[in-house]
């Protein structure tokens, strides 16, 4: 009697058939045969084991719990409680320390200028390093270029800080961004020649710079006319005033118009003496009835005349046109402007790092199918809009959302620029400077549940960028 393949003999167990089984396909049976076939089990170095890795890791671990898991524990803690005068723990408040963040004025103001940063400036910052990125691959010397703008980079934020305040600077001698506004407003609207000069009493004029200066006295041809001024630049007098002379009787209306004080003091008040400037240029109206009448421009000597009129008796008028305050450029670090100027110095700096992100993500878009669409017909507005954009997103949210954490955290730029503002300093507070001013003030428990509340606006930022990250790296 045979017996089949694969079954066990007659009258033998199981075990038996394992065993002739094993004898003819070798020690191990079919599983041996299954191993030798197999990879053979790799040894791990010393290096990669588990336990050795944690051991170089320890130092490191103990090294990051000190210098942060510590400090925000106790951050935590501490902004539970209120402080004495002397900065010492008071009493447990629960939240109200973070609900003072929003009801007290200065920590309100700083609350919404975060927002305004967050809002304006990353969004502001990743357009203009769309365009740059753009405009880099049209131009001849695209490596200048981005030196150039990647060059802000280079430099701390408190550089930064000193650069701008002195760019920001109220006096036009001292500040360029003034500098170069005063420079276009005189090209289109030339200040006025005698700027802060006034009468020398009230008792011959009445009026004001901003309304002009007319006479009380009522004057008829004939007689001279004496205009005494006072407030002329002495050490840089203008180029159209020079020695006054006293005017003399002749056809018509006429009169000097001078400053009635000379270098160094003397001289008779109300009468032209020697070293007294005439206001050359000045223009001097003559009123009747409440309307001007006619109209003169002064010589260098101060004199001026209205040959037209030989009867009658009219009022002169000085115009604002001829002393009105000169034009001293815009106040950057005012009230209504330093936020927009801080702003304008993170744009300044963080733009270039923008372009070289987006930059780098453009080399990396396929150039077969913006050349596809550009033979479809589209233009570069479309292919821009269509296929560049599109394939950039990823790169754009990146940028965006790496400056949005920045600027939740931004202090340099800020303080720095804080010092030169004067009393409008506090209109720019932000969350990290309020924390800084506050934990000098020793106002510990406050400062304390400004920083958690900092945590708690970049935990979000940095778990979408970091969930990002590992998907592309999936």
């Amino acid at each position: 009697m045979t017996v089949a393949e694969g079954e066990p003999a007659a009258g033998l167990p199981a075990t038996g058939s394992s065993l002739l089984l094993e004898a003819e396909h070798g020690k191990g049976g079919v599983r041996g045969t299954g191993r030798q076939r197999g990879r053979p089990r790799r040894t791990r170095a010393p290096g990669e084991r588990p336990g050795f890795a944690l051991l170089f890791l320890i130092p490191a671990l103990v090294l990051l719990a000190a210098i942060l898991l510590y400090p925000l524990i106790y951050s935590v803690i501490r902004s539970l409680f209120s402080d004495t005068p002397t900065g010492a723990v008071k009493s447990f408040t629960g939240l109200s320390n973070y609900g003072n963040i929003f009801t007290d004025p200065r920590s309100l103001q700083a609350v919404k200028n975060n927002i305004y940063w967050v809002v304006i400036v990353p969004t502001v910052v990743t357009i203009l390093g769309l365009i740059f990125a753009v405009l880099s691959e049209r131009i001849r010397w695209a490596t200048v270029f981005k030196t150039v703008l990647f060059m802000p980079m280079a430099i701390s934020f408190l550089a930064s800080g000193i650069t701008f305040s002195l760019i920001y600077a109220d006096q036009p001698s001292r500040g360029l961004a003034n500098a170069v506004t005063v420079g276009i407003h005189d090209t289109f609207a030339p200040s006025s020649l005698y700027p802060g000069v006034h009468p020398r009493d009230t008792t011959v004029f009445g009026g004001s710079s901003a309304a002009g200066f007319t006479t009380h006295k009522s004057y008829s041809p004939g007689t001279p006319v004496l205009l005494p001024m006072v407030g002329l630049n002495l050490t840089k007098p203008p180029s159209t005033a020079g020695q006054a002379v006293a005017p003399t009787s002749g056809a018509g209306l006429s009169g000097v118009v001078w400053n009635d004080f000379r270098l160094g003091g003397g001289g008779t008040i109300g009468k032209v003496d020697q070293g007294e400037h005439g206001l050359g240029g000045a223009t001097v109206q003559a009123i009747k009835g409440g309307q001007v009448v006619a109209t003169a421009t002064a010589s260098d000597n101060g004199q001026f005349s209205f040959p037209s009129l030989k009867s009658g008796s009219y009022q002169l008028k000085l115009p604002a046109s001829d002393f009105a305050t000169a034009y001293n450029g815009i106040s950057w670090l005012g009230p209504s402007l330093i936020t927009p100027a801080m702003m304008s110095v993170y744009l300044w700096i963080y733009a270039g790092f923008a372009m070289v992100l987006i930059a780098a993500g453009m080399a990396a878009i396929p150039r077969d199918a913006l050349e596809a669409a550009r033979v479809d017909g589209a233009t570069e507005w479309q292919v821009f809009r269509r296929v560049t954009a599109p394939l950039l997103a990823p790169v754009l949210l990146v940028v965006f959302v790496t400056l949005a954490i920045n600027v939740l955290k931004v202090f340099d730029i800020v303080y720095v620029l804080q010092q030169v503002a004067g009393g409008n300093a506090g209109v720019a507070d932000v969350l990290a400077v309020t924390l800084f001013k506050d934990y000098g003030n020793q106002q510990y428990g406050l400062a304390s549940a400004i920083g958690v509340l900092l945590v708690l606006l970049v935990i979000p930022a940095m778990v979408l960028n970091i969930r990002r990250f590992r998907r592309e790296q999936g």
